[in-house]
């Protein structure tokens, strides 16, 4: 029999994967409100569980590499004596923390289907369990696992000093605190994952000029180069509208907070997509090299996706490539504008007034 008195989840990075880590660590708070749940994340990343009131301890392996700080983890993890580990990474890292405990249960990756799916382009997901989304298959690891009758609601705990940050950084750019702000994160990790910042740009002034809104481009610190050049360019198109980088100068939970004031987010594939999701922000996605079944659609708020469907070289990788392996680049490139506009009506409207914040706060 499983017991979950005592749990640790591993989930070291990345953005993402670990917001979508938070029905697990919801469901294990509701499962027993007295029992011990922790978290091991990476340093970087602590943040964004730190403020989790579900959770009892945060454990990370410090800034330290090599084999010795893993061998000083490993020993702490045994000394702490879990019940439970649920390793929802399923790397060698945490494999080797793992090793010779009782009671770990690991994350069912799919990794034959996935494999099939991306270099066969043939869908075998439902001989494995089916294609579930990544939250979804945190909550596989537990026993008996939950079963998911609802739309996997997404936490992001933001403290008040992050709060406070935001309102001071929007009052300071000039956008302000009306909630009626477009929020637009152009960047991703990876190359096949990036629409063209051309269709950015377009997409931000037709808004901004259709509802007379600011604009507010997000990134981290390595997208602030082309995060810079579309913010100047679309100041450039659209003169009169407000608009802010906050690419690299804010924090991820301030990020957030930032975030609750935006009417829609149009964004790419990426770890601010889920950040998004968990404020409860209207989303517009656009997926290029990636698909479904791979697990990381918006979930958890309203949303659409747009994508091309006519491909029969999409997949071309699980979690996006540097170059387009057939030259054409024609997942991204064949997304237009205009399509990602008619998602955004759809999803908020063509002339809805500005939406209220959201309350999802700590």
């Amino acid at each position: 029999m499983i017991h979950y008195n005592k749990t640790l989840v591993i989930r070291f990075s990345s953005v993402g994967d670990i917001v979508l880590s938070s029905p697990l660590i919801r469901e294990l708070r509701q499962r027993d409100p007295q029992a011990q749940v922790d978290f091991l994340i990476k340093d970087a990343y602590a943040d964004l569980v730190r403020h989790n009131p579900h959770l009892t301890n945060i454990v990370t392996p410090g800034r330290d590499r090599g084999l010795k700080p893993l061998l000083r983890l490993r020993k702490e993890i045994r000394q702490r004596r879990y019940d439970t580990v649920l390793d929802i990474h399923g790397s060698l890292r945490s494999r080797f923390l793992t090793f010779g405990l009782r009671g770990v249960r690991r994350i069912n990756k799919r990794i034959i289907a996935r494999a099939v799916l991306v270099h066969f382009k043939r869908d075998i997901y439902p001989l494995f369990g089916g294609s579930p989304g990544v939250a979804e298959r945190y909550l596989e690891t537990m026993t008996p696992p939950r079963v998911v009758h609802d739309d996997l609601a997404l936490d992001l705990f933001v403290p008040t000093a992050a709060q406070e940050r935001a309102r001071a950084l929007l009052d300071a750019t000039g956008i302000g605190t009306d909630a009626g702000t477009v929020g637009i994160c152009p960047s991703a990790r990876h190359f096949t994952k990036v629409w063209p910042e051309d269709r950015f740009i377009s997409v931000a002034v037709s808004l901004a000029r259709r509802w007379h809104a600011p604009v507010a481009v997000f990134g981290g610190s390595d997208d602030r180069d082309r995060c810079g050049m579309i913010t100047r360019k679309i100041a450039e198109e659209s003169p009169g509208t407000r608009i802010a980088d906050f690419s690299g100068t804010t924090t991820l939970l301030e990020t957030a907070a930032i975030m609750d004031f935006c009417r829609v987010v149009v964004t790419n594939d990426s770890g601010l997509m889920h950040v998004a999701a968990a404020r409860k922000r209207p989303v517009v996605a656009v997926f290029g090299s990636t698909v479904r079944q791979l697990g990381f659609f918006p979930v958890g708020t309203q949303h659409r996706v747009v994508e091309n469907l006519h491909l029969s070289c999409r997949p071309c990788s699980h979690i996006g490539r540097s170059t387009c392996p057939r030259k054409h680049f024609r997942c991204m490139l064949d997304v237009s504008p205009q399509q990602v506009l008619e998602s955004v009506f759809e999803l908020v409207g063509r002339d809805q007034p500005p939406v209220s914040a959201s309350s999802s706060i700590s």
